[in-house]
């Protein structure tokens, strides 16, 4: 017989100093609750490296020397966001969700495994792109956000802000999940 616990949906992104985890720092955390958006978790990491993709640092804004100088130290950067997760959560199983989830969950797990020693999402993630095209029907190609926003009419927008782009997110998933949006080509 299983026990049933209520699943907590996270949003979360996360902007990073380059496309894999170890090789490049994680730079930024934002989180919300998707069923309460004022639930929220940011934070910006000490990079782990000096490691970059110039592309990476144009596109969030953010500097590793700022973030030297200010950001957080991993390690209590993520006790705090464990700490967080815990408190929304409480005997609840926290879900992690993402848009393009595999890239933003590979550096959360990462870090949670180096400077925690485990992961409370454990070793899966729920993808808005991979949902939208269940849904919808659609081609990978058609999972773009640009897209989607155009099929659901979110009132947010991303911009590369972890916080605002996990507040995004956060809508687009509710939209799909409401199925208030009349979705996509196939249905």
């Amino acid at each position: 017989m299983s026990t049933y616990r209520q699943e907590i949906f996270i949003s979360i992104d996360v902007e990073t100093a380059g496309p894999i985890p170890g090789e490049y720092s994680m730079l930024s955390i934002g989180a919300c609750v998707v069923t309460d958006p004022s639930a929220t978790f940011v934070c910006e990491l000490k990079p782990i490296n000096d490691r970059f993709v110039p592309e990476a640092l144009k596109v969030s804004g953010l500097s590793l020397d700022r973030l030297q100088q200010d950001g957080t130290e991993p390690e209590a950067a993520m006790r705090r966001f464990r700490a967080w997760i815990d408190e929304i959560a409480g005997d609840d199983t926290p879900v992690f969700v993402g848009f393009n989830a595999p890239f933003d969950w590979s550096f959360v797990n990462y870090y949670f495994h180096r400077y925690t020693g485990e992961n409370p999402f454990g070793f899966t993630a729920l993808d808005i792109k991979a949902l939208w095209m269940g849904v919808s029907g659609c081609t990978w190609a058609d999972t773009r956000s640009s897209y989607i926003a155009e099929v659901i009419h979110p009132q947010l927008h991303g911009d590369h802000d972890a916080l605002n782009d996990a507040l995004y997110q956060a809508e687009l998933f509710r939209l799909i999940r409401s199925g208030q949006s009349r979705l996509g080509p196939a249905l």
